[in-house]
């Protein structure tokens, strides 16, 4: 039998590598501005087009390099970082593996341009899917400049798996904070196509949390300072009252490495126990520095998982580090004996004669334990005249499950209702009875209200008697910027939108003043998830954002006129089956199945 193994020419072995080291645009960004940094640059730039598609610039300042590392740069594990094994348990940089430009040349088109401080010309190298096309002799100015185009040109399979450009960009962004949250002492500048997105200066620590998520976040944070002999600990933790419930921003550094670790996040979750809602995560920029030899970062591609030592004790540290500065900070509860001043008695009442005893009224109806929950009634009505003639716009559900529905939503009109547990509905209807989920139930009625006043209608919009601002992120302003028009159709007014705030002057009907911030903040968190490039899309995402905020939620008490109101606003829907999200949002009970519970024996 004939051999059958053989060496992998280079090429193809770089594309194989590429595979590992470039998954998407927000991998090429990494590793160019990791090595910018390693590079001692002062100051970076980073240039995108077409969520990096098109184009992947960055502009340093740094050593640069000579005519021949320029050339060996781009060879297979070529690198400046480490000489030998043991250089990898003593690392103090990003970059160790020589396999990140190799990969990316194989790809795409790569122009290099850098001198160094003491030389009086520099080198430009132009590489396209490995292959060097030219070298030459150049002016530029110290430094590094490379950019990487037309990424996966000759890889056109791995280039159709790349989501749309707002998730692409998504991602570029975050690993573009990740570096600069990690390295505040050095100025970044951040365009795509063309518009500048940061422009953050040489600062502090806070400064450039507040710099990348927006004036709102300063009065926020909480200062974290530990030091001893195993680790310090520095860096933000965001108080109890601002927690979300999506995990966005959570930032753990090793040594200025961003790093994943959920060993970690449970240690800085046990330090917030008792001071978080149900659901809710708390927000943290966490720096850790350890003995370079402590720890073990060659373990994943991305470099972005990491092994500790002693990293039973770093979980204590922390933990307890976390909830010392919550308690200093008096975020948290803290045993606290001193007087109140303003509970004692003054001297000068010693003598004063007592007064007649004051009456004492109860009011027989007040309830301590009841919670005061927005009205059901609130929310936004729709017409419920010819409402059956709904159903024939219905396409998803079969003609006979049609029918079904639309006797069932007969039969609940005249039915009587009950609550169960503050949570479901009871209806009787004339084949035994029907049992909805009031809160799924709610946001079926809330969507299609919204989703046809963001398409169709311009939905009634309430003026604010003084207008609100509200502070986002530089990135989360572009977003509001570019579906400014959709939110207009749902009611919101907005007086400006400048680079960090955005001013408010009319809501929905269906909000309130109190829920403005909130509801802007969950649909940013909504639309920053893998959402396909479509208009509609968009429409689809906002829509069941809102109806997912404002809907009546578990554990809300409704009266019988508001339990009535959401069966029939319920069956009145297009699609009242289910929810938004794909859930069922009731459940029918005939009396064959009722009567079968208790025959079953």
């Amino acid at each position: 039998m004939s051999d059958i193994i053989q060496l992998l020419p280079d090429h193809v072995a770089n594309q194989i590598a590429a595979g590992e080291v470039v998954q998407r645009p927000a991998s090429v960004v990494k590793e160019l501005l990791e090595n910018a940094i390693d590079a001692g640059a002062t100051s970076i730039t980073l240039l995108i087009k077409d969520a990096g598609k098109t184009l992947i610039q960055v502009i340093d300042d740094g050593i640069g390099m000579s005519n021949t590392d320029a050339r060996l740069s781009f060879e297979r594990h070529a690198t400046s970082k480490i000489k030998d094994a043991q250089d990898l348990f003593n690392l103090n940089t990003k970059g160790f593996r020589g396999e990140a430009l190799a990969s990316i040349a194989a790809i795409a088109h790569v122009e290099l341009k850098t001198k160094q401080e003491h030389q009086e010309l520099g080198t430009q190298l132009k590489i396209e899917g490995s292959k060097v096309i030219s070298q030459d002799v150049i002016s530029t100015a110290k430094g590094t400049s490379i950019a990487v185009k037309n990424l996966f040109f000759n890889i056109p399979a791995r280039r159709n798996f790349l989501k749309s450009d707002t998730v692409e960009t998504r991602h570029i962004i975050d690993e573009f904070q990740r570096l600069v949250l990690a390295h505040p002492s050095i100025t970044f500048l951040l365009h795509h196509n063309g518009n500048e997105v940061y422009h953050l200066k040489e600062s502090n620590l806070r400064k450039r949390v507040v710099a990348v998520f927006g004036a709102k976040m300063n009065e926020k944070l909480v200062p974290i300072d530990e030091t001893t002999d195993l680790i310090s600990v520095s860096g933000f933790v965001a108080k109890p009252t601002f927690a979300k419930k999506k995990r966005g921003e959570q930032f753990f550094f090793v040594n200025n490495r961003f790093i994943k670790s959920s060993y970690l996040h449970h240690a800085v979750n046990n330090a917030f126990e008792g001071l978080l809602e149900n659901g809710y995560h708390p927000t943290y920029f966490l720096y850790l520095t350890v003995p370079p030899n402590s720890i073990d970062i060659n373990i994943h591609p991305t470099k972005t998982e990491i092994k500790f030592d002693n990293e039973k004790a770093i979980y204590a540290i922390l933990r307890a580090t976390v909830k010392h500065s919550l308690g200093q900070y008096n975020v948290a509860p803290v045993l606290d004996f001193n007087r109140d001043s303003t509970l004692d008695t003054p001297y000068e009442f010693k003598k004063k004669p007592t007064a007649t005893t004051p009456k004492i009224t109860v009011d027989p109806n007040f309830n301590p334990f009841k919670t005061e929950q927005q009205s059901y009634t609130s929310s936004p009505k729709k017409s419920t005249q010819h409402w059956e003639a709904l159903y024939t716009e219905i396409d998803t559900i079969e003609p006979i499950e049609q029918k079904q529905l639309f006797n069932q939503a007969q039969e609940t009109e005249t039915g009587k209702t009950f609550q169960i547990q503050k949570k479901y509905l009871l209806s009787s209807i004339k084949s035994g009875m029907v049992l909805i989920h009031q809160s799924l139930a709610h946001q079926r009625v809330l969507y299609e209200a919204f989703l046809e006043s963001i398409t169709v209608n311009e939905a009634m919009s309430q003026q604010l008697l003084f207008p609100v601002h509200i502070s986002f992120a530089t990135t989360d302003i572009e977003m509001l910027q570019s579906i400014q028009s959709e939110l207009e159709n749902t009611g919101f007014q907005f007086e400006s939108i400048s680079e960090e705030a955005v001013v408010v002057k009319g809501i929905p009907t269906s909000i309130s003043e109190s829920q403005i911030s909130l509801i802007l903040e969950q649909l940013l968190d909504d639309l920053k998830l893998e959402v396909p490039a479509s208009s509609f899309s968009q429409f689809d995402v906002m829509a069941k954002s809102f109806a997912k905020s404002l809907a009546i939620k578990t554990g809300t008490s409704l009266n019988t006129k508001e339990q009535e109101t959401l069966v029939h606003d319920l069956f009145s829907c297009k699609e009242p089956a289910i929810s938004p999200f794909g859930k069922a949002t009731f459940k029918t009970l005939t009396l064959k199945e009722i009567d079968s519970i208790f025959n079953s024996h």
